[in-house]
């Protein structure tokens, strides 16, 4: 009975933890559009007008949703081995210039759109858990913290894009941070007519989301890769080939940021450009560490960052204000959620 209690006092706690971390940063918020002197009631509800007043809008948020919820997937494997894969920026990118090489390979061979899109997507994955399989290397091999070797890929990645972009894979006659010559229709994924919206692309996002939920919460993969993460000596002294399992972890979330790449060409942009990742890759792990690291919340705290991205282009149009805005309010909200857990921690321990 002690048991349950203490079960229901921590859930408890969790929703009241979880409640003021919101208002936090709502507050916080609040007083930096005060500072801008800006009317913080009008940017609120000019936010949510521009994410979900229209039809138009909410499918605007969904395309912006699918690779934030891929690359969130992917790092929720690395979070569950205690690794901070900071590089899956460049992993994205790395996936865009794979898919992007193999469609102009594909170019004028009258392949059919449903093999194009599916070698698009393999290539895409290969781009990405090989961009990862680097920094595992570095750490496994080299020592090297994952947080600096992913940094350091990341620069490598954006510079790579760029000498693609403005080098051999220059648009005649152009050079031009638009980027590389816009494919042909017969290499986009299937979309809505009028939208940029392609069902393909919701189905690999929602498929993405639920392995990463079975794998960590079903499978003795999963176990081992959180008994790896909670703690390697011990993970190694019982057994468990602890580099092989860091490993593995870098290589399917490079998967996952390659998917996200490779969308981003073919469903989003139909070519590839210098911002390709969209920064889908940072906000992904401001979204991971937002759930607790838990699969079962990413598709909705994703679906509300994407929103807030979307939205807040409406902030310069009417209000004058810079979309950035978006930015401080998740980034307060990541924070405030840092700040209560560690809250919540001492008092469940003090009790």
């Amino acid at each position: 009975m002690k048991n349950i209690t203490l079960n229901k006092n921590s859930r408890g706690l969790s929703l009241l933890f979880g409640v003021l971390a919101v208002v936090l940063a709502l507050v916080f918020t609040t007083i930096v559009l005060l500072i801008a002197k800006a009317p913080p009631f009008l940017a609120y509800q000019n936010i949510l007008v521009g994410s979900i007043g229209s039809m138009g809008k909410i499918l605007d948020v969904v395309v912006a949703w699918i690779p934030l919820l891929l690359a969130t997937s992917g790092l929720l494997i690395t979070f569950a081995a205690g690794l901070w894969n900071i590089g899956v920026e460049g992993q994205i990118m790395v996936g865009a210039i794979f898919t992007t090489w193999v469609l102009r390979l594909l170019l004028d061979t009258g392949t059919p759109t449903g093999v194009a899109i599916i070698l698009g997507l393999l290539f895409g994955m290969a781009g990405g858990a090989l961009w990862a399989a680097l920094a595992g290397a570095l750490k496994i091999y080299g020592g090297v913290n994952e947080i600096f070797s992913g940094l350091g890929l990341n620069f490598v990645a954006t510079a790579i894009t760029l000498y693609l972009i403005f080098g051999p894979w220059k648009r005649p006659g152009v050079g031009s941070m638009s980027g590389t010559e816009p494919f042909p229709q017969t290499l986009w994924m299937p979309m809505l007519e009028g939208t940029r919206f392609s069902p393909w692309s919701l189905v690999i996002g929602l498929v993405g989301i639920a392995v990463v939920f079975v794998l960590l919460q079903g499978t003795y993969f999963g176990l081992k890769l959180k008994a790896v993460g909670k703690n390697n000596r011990a993970a190694y002294v019982i057994g468990i080939p602890t580099a092989r399992y860091t490993m593995m972890a870098f290589v399917i979330c490079g998967i996952f940021a390659g998917l996200a790449g490779a969308v981003q060409v073919m469903a989003v942009y139909h070519r590839l450009i210098p911002s390709i990742s969209s920064g889908y890759g940072f906000l992904g792990l401001m979204v991971a560490m937002l759930v607790n690291y838990q699969a079962i919340w990413a598709a909705p705290v994703a679906f509300f960052f994407a929103a807030l991205n979307i939205g807040s282009i409406q902030l310069p149009i009417v209000l004058k204000l810079d979309s950035t805005l978006s930015g401080v309010l998740q980034g307060a909200l990541v924070l405030a959620v840092i700040l209560v857990d560690g809250a919540r921690r001492r008092l469940l321990r003090k009790g």
